[in-house]
């Protein structure tokens, strides 16, 4: 198969031809319709983490149609169209803990520690499959898996209720915008920051009730919950706008992963901080189903698939606003 493929790290891709992949017992075959990018994309390129074998071929969010099915698998057919759950855990980590079991070793991510999609054939297991949320374009339905099925777990685990004021740090990315609709969704009051006016005045338009200025020494905000993706430059603000047991959950760290805490505030106030990263099956069905009753899904920019590098570059000069997506 044709593929963006990364021979090492550090390293950039180039485009290229590997076997064509054929699934095993329990796995699919998917024709990639469209792809969508990560901040992963570029972490692969710097060895932050390196892939486990070369050529590697990146692409976390895949949706398109399937293309062959391996034995034992009943549920699909040729010519189904498919969104891909990226998040990949074993049979035995389901048993044994279930909703949480992206949290147990062995979890593995399409497009980081095994191929991705940005090529025209993925294998999956089966059950990493959902159909097609209807009445969705092929490039909201690559854009949703990852930004989606973060955001939805992450307010899940740290318990978010109507009414509550939801802090969203750093808005204009893919999870950022998914935690705008589905805060929204739950009846919450969201709040976002951002340097970029341009990126306050696209949330605000998008139902966020304040955007306030990341550059500010202080924001002026009591949550109740605070969705956190971008680690040291903003740490010690996200913690200072909670309230009384309120609940900081994480996702990422875009600026850097070591941050201070005092652990005095951590306790008089009674703050939880919480670590979140991608969904369960069960969660990822949910968000499905949200996405085909209409949840908005913020689509930056599409490009072909010949010009991933350009997409990349978009990706990369942090100027998005939703997902960037790339057509097959």
């Amino acid at each position: 198969m044709d593929a963006w493929l990364l021979d090492e790290a550090p390293g950039e891709y180039r485009w290229g031809t590997v076997p064509d992949p054929e699934p095993g017992p329990g796995e699919v075959r998917v024709r990639v319709v469209a792809s969508a990018l990560n901040h992963m994309d570029h972490w692969l390129t710097v060895g932050r983490p390196k892939p486990p074998a070369f050529p590697h071929v990146p692409g976390c969010d895949v949706a398109g149609v399937v293309d062959g099915c391996g034995d034992g698998v009943a549920a699909w057919a040729d010519g189904d169209e498919v969104v891909v759950n990226p998040t990949v855990t074993s049979v035995e980590a389901l048993a044994r803990f279930g909703v949480d079991a992206p949290a147990a070793p062995g979890m593995r991510l399409v497009g980081e520690n095994r191929w991705g999609g940005h090529a025209t054939h993925l294998v999956v297991p089966a059950r990493n499959l959902v159909a097609r949320p209807a009445g969705r374009t092929w490039a909201e339905c690559a854009a949703y898996p990852v930004a989606a099925s973060t955001a939805w777990r992450m307010l899940r685990r740290a318990r978010l209720r109507a009414g509550e004021t939801l802090l969203v740090v750093g808005i204009g990315g893919g999870v950022s915008n998914a935690l705008l609709a589905l805060g929204r969704a739950a009846g919450a009051r969201v709040v976002v920051t951002s340097r970029d006016p341009e990126k306050r005045e696209a949330a605000l338009a998008l139902g966020a009730a304040e955007a306030l200025d990341s550059a500010a020494e202080r924001w002026d905000v009591e949550a109740d919950v605070v969705a956190e993706s971008v680690g040291a430059a903003t740490w010690e603000r996200s913690l200072r706008a909670l309230v009384p047991a309120g609940r900081l959950v994480v996702c990422g760290a875009t600026s850097g992963g070591t941050v201070e805490l005092a652990l005095p505030r951590l306790w008089f106030k009674q703050l939880e901080v919480i670590g979140s990263t991608m969904a369960s099956y069960e969660e990822f069905a949910e968000v499905t189903r949200l996405v085909a009753d209409g949840l908005p899904v913020a689509v930056d920019s599409a490009h072909p698939l010949d010009a991933y590098p350009e997409a990349l570059a978009r990706l990369r000069s942090g100027a998005i606003q939703g997902k960037v997506v790339l057509t097959h």
